[in-house]
């Protein structure tokens, strides 16, 4: 008979075998000898682990003998107090990246003492910063002071490196020293090749050491959100400190450039908070009014921009814009900065010219302060100004390049007409060509509804993105729709309500011109000077998907 598990009754009552026994184990045998060779290397086995062990013992005493002779000095440097000579020379304070010769003297190492001292000492200052880089020799401390306006390297000896806040001093401690400027000598090198010898210092704020040291914080290993975590940490390192001060002189150039231009620009600021779209609904930030109506945050100010036209003929912006793009690319965020003009009266070739020269002046006004042309030199050596005129390609041209250089679209298919290029093979095309092009005369379909029709050829529009070598697409633009009708018509083809654009759709009724304009994603122009892999690393506290803090 056999149960439900298939086993029948002789199969349950047989005697099961025993398992097999192990060597030497309960079997009657006697446990087998082990050979002189596997002995050999058990006590091998043996002495290396004592020996280990021994080690082991060794070094936790000689670390803990290092503690308590650290402790004993710290101890000991408790007891040093040092106050400033009053018989020396009034400290004059100054900011580190003060260099005037009227202002500052340096001693020189190799001058010859005269009776009067006062015929070859250096200038008696007093410095306040943040301790940038820190390192010690035998009897030396040296220590790289910053202030934001420069670096100063600072020589502590003497009873200066004895006291406890000499020996327990950290990275980002903020600090006053006090001491005599001195020209370093020609063999050593220091931060505009000077240096200030030491003989007095204040701490003002003591920095964290061990596990919360900024350099365990930020170790060189860790990873990108680590860094991004810790962006108000990061941004105290040289290159986003360097990309900074280039975004700020960058700034500076655009608002020169526009003013030098003829008839110059002026600078206007439409608002943040709108109720209408430009580049597509589906990258809007939206949020509630006090009443209640919805609002949103802007995409760009163009459209503000074009109602100017009339008061001030030629006008720009440049302020925060924001894209609802669920994207992680290395070139996309969700707040921008935006450059963008708005030029009465012109033609395309004209918006052309504009943009080449805006560019063009931009980067030659920057590269002028040779501090600012340092940090791009260190941060992108093989950087050059572009020069004009800029390479001029049809997107319909662009598409036959594609193809013929064996780069598909994102479906894995040859380029036609029509297709929205996408980043990568964008990019890519860019850089093989390896230099600035305007992508021209995209089809009307892939454009936004602003944007005015070639008369040539009304499938495409008069419109233009100016590409850059490793970032690619950097500016925006086109000539925009001035007759009524046809803007009316652009509305129904996109199914956007026009009525919320009155105040926009007015431009066409009350003296409308041939006008153009564009924008310009100041990270990426920045990522393309700065050699940034990302545009992240361009903005001082980067938004995109998923990342809103700190």
């Amino acid at each position: 008979m056999a149960s439900q598990d298939g086993a029948t009754l002789e199969d349950r009552t047989r005697p099961t075998e025993a398992p097999q026994a192990e060597a030497g184990a309960s079997t009657g045998e006697p446990p087998k000898e082990m050979t002189k060779s596997a002995l050999k290397k058990k006590a091998q086995l043996e002495m290396q682990e004592k020996k280990k062990a021994a080690k082991r013992e060794q070094l936790a005493a000689e670390e803990q003998r290092q503690k308590e002779t650290r402790q004993a000095l710290l101890e000991e440097a408790k007891k040093v107090v040092i106050t400033e000579d009053q018989d020396l020379p009034k400290a004059r304070k100054i900011h580190i990246g003060e260099k005037d010769p009227n202002v500052i003297r340096l001693r020189k190492p190799d001058a010859q003492q005269s009776d009067d001292i006062s015929d070859y000492r250096g200038t008696r200052v007093v410095v306040h910063g943040w301790v940038h880089r820190l390192r010690s020799q035998k009897g030396v401390v040296f220590i790289t002071l910053q202030d934001g306006s420069g670096e100063l390297q600072c020589v502590l000896t003497g009873t200066l490196i004895k006291t406890y806040q000499a020996m327990t001093l950290t990275r980002e401690t903020s600090m006053a020293i006090y001491g005599e400027m001195w020209e370093v000598p020609p063999t050593q090198h220091a931060p505009d090749n000077r240096e200030l010898h030491a003989d007095y210092y204040e701490i003002d704020g003591v920095a964290p050491g061990d596990k919360e040291a900024i350099g365990t914080v930020l170790a060189p290993d860790a990873d990108p959100h680590t860094y991004l975590n810790h962006r108000h940490l990061a941004i105290r390192g040289d290159t986003l400190t360097s990309v900074f001060k280039v975004r700020s002189t960058v700034l500076d150039a655009f608002r020169q450039a526009y003013r030098e231009a003829s008839p110059r620009f002026w600078e206007v600021d439409p608002p943040a908070l709108v109720q209408t779209q430009v580049e597509g609904g589906g990258t809007l930030f939206s949020l509630k009014l006090q009443n209640g109506e919805v609002a949103y945050l802007t995409q760009t100010s163009q459209l503000y921009l074009e109602t100017c036209l009339r008061s001030f003929g030629q006008v720009f912006t440049i302020q925060k814009s924001f894209r609802a793009e669920k994207s992680l690319t290395r070139r996309h965020l969700s707040e921008y900065t935006h450059v963008e003009g708005e030029l009465s009266f012109i033609s395309f070739d004209d918006l052309l010219a504009h943009l080449e020269h805006l560019m063009t002046r931009v980067v030659e006004l920057t590269l002028e302060d040779p501090v600012i042309a340092g940090y791009i030199k260190t941060l992108n050596p093989g950087f050059q100004a572009p020069s004009r005129p800029f390479m001029r390609m049809r997107y319909a041209e662009a598409i036959t390049w594609l193809n013929e250089h064996s780069i598909p679209n994102e479906d894995g298919n040859p380029h036609v007409f029509g297709d929205d290029i996408a980043e990568a093979a964008e990019r890519k095309m860019t850089d093989i060509i390896n230099r600035p092009i305007f992508l021209t005369h995209f089809p009307v379909e892939i454009k936004a509804f602003y944007m005015k029709k070639d008369k040539e050829d009304p499938r495409v529009t008069e419109s233009v993105d100016v590409l850059m070598p490793g970032v690619g697409e950097i500016v925006g633009g086109s000539m925009r729709i001035r007759d009524h009708d046809e803007l009316m018509a652009a509305f129904e083809r996109e199914g956007i309500n026009p009525k919320p654009y009155y105040w926009y759709t007015d431009q066409t009724k009350y003296g409308s011109c041939e006008h153009g304009g564009y924008g310009l994603g100041l990270e990426r122009f920045l990522a393309w000077m700065c050699g940034q892999w990302t545009v992240r690393d361009t903005i001082l506290y980067p938004r995109f998907m998923g990342r809103c803090t700190p």
